[in-house]
């Protein structure tokens, strides 16, 4: 017999098999009623807004789309749904992304029925199905990038542009080469600026420029000069092109 007032879910997977077998399976549960489904991101933004569910279960990967980009969209307008992403992959990043956009849980497709079932209901009821552990990961993560960004933005835009040609992967002396400066001075600047912000190697200083650029979404990788307008708003954080000055 249905529940007086069941948990209103919508299903989004590309899968065509997957989505009708989590849709089989969900009609099993009187608690659990499915009130829509889709295998296009565009689609089902559309309909879930629409239909407000109490909960949308989200494929991570979609041919138009991810389900965290649905999460965070719908999100910013109805922060009262819960979004529970079901994917194939156990990805730190993907779970990093996952919390950021706001998602409830984050599980993984070979999860058994029943334990999807209570997840479901968890969620709704406003729990979480996140490993806390991961979750204060992604914290610190934040909080570490923060403080790069920090000192990022008191550097210099020599120094800057030195950083990002680090992370290029770029030699002291094509660096002094691109930058028309001394190796040695090349040289002064990388062991300072690896010291300022706390890094051991230049590889640790690639991933933390990764990083930072995808912390802001107007950085372009290849965007010429940006680090230079970086040094006057110390807001952009894009790759640098090569001046005649001489640090």
């Amino acid at each position: 017999m249905p529940a007086e007032n069941p948990i209103r879910v919508y299903i989004v997977d590309d899968h065509e098999v997957v989505r009708r077998g989590v849709a089989s399976l969900l009609a099993t549960d009187p608690e659990l009623e499915v009130v829509g489904q889709s295998g296009s991101a565009t689609v089902a933004l559309r309909e879930i807004l629409q239909l407000r569910p109490d909960i949308a279960v989200l494929d991570a990967n979609l041919s138009d789309g991810t389900g965290v980009d649905i999460c965070r969209e719908m999100r910013s307008v109805d922060p009262d749904i819960k979004a529970l992403i079901l994917t194939t992959y156990d990805d730190p990043d993907a779970i990093s992304a996952a919390i950021l956009a706001g998602a409830s849980g984050y599980v993984l497709k070979k999860i058994e029925g029943n334990s999807l079932l209570n997840g479901i209901k968890l969620v709704a009821g406003g729990h979480s199905l996140i490993d806390p552990a991961v979750a204060n990961r992604v914290v610190e993560q934040m909080e570490m990038q923060r403080k790069s960004l920090d000192v990022i933005c008191e550097l210099t835009p020599q120094q800057r542009k030195i950083f990002f040609l680090i992370a290029e992967g770029m030699t002291n002396r094509q660096i002094a080469e691109r930058l028309y400066l001394a190796e040695k001075t090349v040289k002064n600047h990388v062991t300072g600026l690896l010291s300022r912000l706390g890094l051991q190697h230049r590889t640790q200083a690639a991933l933390l420029a990764v990083r930072l650029r995808g912390a802001d979404g107007s950085t372009s990788a290849g965007s010429a000069g940006s680090a230079g307008s970086a040094g006057s708003s110390g807001t952009s954080l894009g790759s640098p092109a090569p001046d005649r000055r001489v640090g």
